[in-house]
């Protein structure tokens, strides 16, 4: 074989035949045919490298460090306190949404705790070097002292069994042996009462690190062993700036605007939000340009233009159904789909309350932010909130429709119907000053009496007598009580003397059972007589015509009237008054 090198990077040739004859392999093979010359030899291209897979944008830009964990600053700076004062727990618990850090922190803690620092003699440390054995085979998942268990799929007793086992035994090669149990929450009930008393009390060179997105559904047992550290949602504007740097080292080109829908749709999710621009990124690459614009990142989430949504927003302030119902319809010809036009206003609706609060947040463009302060001006919170209501039940009733269209329609509707209603406040005043201008008369006449006022009956007299009857307690008592009261016209009423009458529609004879009445609630003989015709109304009667007239003051009073001008055919519904006793004209 040539000792010459290599230079072309060619394949290892196989042995010569002269080294085949020395190597007794000559009759074996047969007579080889004699090499080529050197100089005649063509080289052989270096095969390529294996094309790297891709990595999407969630793995590819994972936090490595503290310093790039977004959005948890007050976690970060905890941490960083325990480690310089040496007062580490020996469990931690990350909870929060999906897409926040919760792995990413347990593994970074993890190389905090095991960093030995590019001299390996370095101790623990809220900035790892990244560069150090431990770091490096931590970032890579492959340190056997850093052991990451999937609780969704390790649910048993017998998989935390192994975790007790193993505990006992040292580190082989790092500062701390770390067990990162991710969705902790999903063990069973046995699987935590059998791992409690050794999270309680580990061994020095243990520690636990628990991810959750469920903290709810672990028992107190457990929470109460474990230092919580509760991730945030991280805010929009945030999200936004993270992305523009991601896109930035991608060589992407992007508006501000599609990255302020894409973090807006995220939720506060890192990771979700890191999808969408995968996707966004795909998306835009069919245009040919590469550039990812508000508009295609509309069209692919499904998400309503913020034109034709402030456009809208003006036909249902304005009263036009005709433009509303067009603006809807268009919109769901593009794929937008009616939940998310309701959302969407709703969205709209929350960011003009929060203005007039001067709260109102960056606008996407000056045409949005000039849109949000003239409204902001001009409607009153209780048209806003009232707007409000209807749009949440609308929600409600499009999620559940059978047809989510047509009830977006008619919702929309009636909140436009509804959206020049003053609330109840502004009515009120109104009301007010149309009572103050005077423009309906009372009724003549004269006063009526005011409303809950007591029956004025003919003989004042008369009333007490009947309640002294009613309360006097011997035999039926009540009942004549009753009678007095509906049937008896007093003509005369004197010491001892009662002249009546009765209505044509009542056939009782009185006379005995009122003599006797009398006599035994007052302890005096009476004389009672009944006459044809005559008298003053009954005290039912008088009761009556006293709530008639109060009614009828009522109706006529200028609020009242103001009140049914304003709103056409209302009806005035009159109450019984409390405690107003029923006496039946049968009686």
């Amino acid at each position: 074989m040539s000792d010459s090198p290599d230079i072309f990077g060619d394949e290892p040739q196989g042995p010569s035949a002269a080294e085949l004859e020395a190597a007794g392999q000559g009759a074996m093979f047969g007579a080889p045919k004699p090499a080529a010359p050197a100089a005649a030899a063509s080289p052989v291209a270096a095969p390529a490298a294996p094309a790297q897979p891709y990595r999407v944008l969630a793995r590819k830009y994972r936090s490595q460090t503290f310093a790039q964990l977004i959005g948890q600053d007050a976690m970060v700076q905890t941490l960083a306190n325990a480690i310089k004062r040496d007062r580490l727990a020996h469990a931690f618990l990350m909870t929060g949404i999906r897409g926040v850090g919760k792995t990413s922190t347990a593994r970074l803690i993890a190389k905090a705790l095991n960093c030995i620092g590019p001299d390996g003699k370095g101790g623990p440390t809220i900035d790892p070097c990244g560069q150090c054995e431990p770091c490096v085979a931590i970032a890579e998942g492959r340190h056997i002292d850093v052991i990451e268990m999937d609780a969704a799929s390790h649910t048993g007793v017998d998989d935390v069994r192994e975790i007790i086992e193993a505990v006992r035994y040292a580190a082989v090669s790092a500062r701390y042996k770390i067990y990162i149990i991710d969705e902790v929450h999903m063990l069973s009930r046995n699987a935590f009462n059998a791992l409690l008393k050794t999270l309680e009390e580990p061994p020095a060179h243990v520690k636990f690190l628990f991810a959750t997105t469920e903290v709810d559904k672990l028992p107190v047992t457990v929470l109460s062993r474990c230092q919580r550290f509760d991730l945030r949602r991280i805010p929009a504007p945030l999200l936004a700036e993270h992305f523009a740097r991601i896109c930035t080292a991608e060589a992407v080109t992007v508006e501000d605007e599609a990255l302020a829908l894409i973090a807006e749709a995220a939720e506060g999710s890192v990771r979700d939000g890191l999808s969408i621009l995968d996707q966004a990124i795909a998306h835009a690459d069919l245009g040919g340009d590469g550039r990812i614009s508000a508009a295609q990142v509309r069209d692919m989430l499904g998400l309503a233009d913020r034109t034709v949504q402030r456009r809208l927003f003006g036909a249902l302030l304005g009263g036009d159904g005709g433009a509303l119902l067009e603006l809807v319809r268009g919109q769901f010809s593009l794929g937008v789909e009616p939940l998310a036009l309701l959302r969407s206003t709703m969205e709209l609706t929350h960011r003009i309350t929060v203005a007039q609060l001067g709260q109102g947040g960056e606008a996407a463009s000056a045409e949005e932010r000039a849109a949000v302060e003239e409204w902001a001006g001009r409607l009153s919170p209780g048209q806003l909130h009232r707007l409000w209501q209807l749009l949440l039940k609308g929600h409600d009733e499009v999620r559940q429709a059978p047809d989510p269209l047509v009830a977006a329609e008619m919702a929309l509707l009636r909140c436009l119907h509804a959206a020049d209603l003053p609330d109840p406040g502004t009515l009120a005043r109104k009301l007010e000053e149309l009572a103050a201008r005077g423009p309906l008369a009372p009724a003549q006449g004269g006063d009526a009496p005011p409303a809950g006022s007591a029956p004025q009956a003919a003989a004042p007299d008369w009333a007490r007598l009947v309640e002294r009857v009613e309360h006097a307690g011997f035999h039926g008592a009540m009942t004549l009580a009753s009678q007095m009261r509906v049937q008896v016209r007093v003509v005369e009423l004197a010491a001892g003397l009662l002249r009546f009458s009765q209505g044509p529609e009542y056939r009782d004879d009185l006379v005995i059972p009122l003599r006797k009445g009398l006599e035994a609630a007052t302890g005096q003989p009476w004389q009672v007589e009944r006459v044809a015709a005559g008298g003053a109304p009954s005290l039912v009667e008088a009761e009556e015509t006293a709530m008639a007239e109060a009614a009828s003051a009522r109706r006529n009073h200028p609020l009242v009237a103001a009140a049914l001008a304003a709103f056409p055919g209302a009806e005035i519904l009159e109450a019984e008054p409390h405690g107003q006793r029923n006496w039946s004209r049968s009686a």
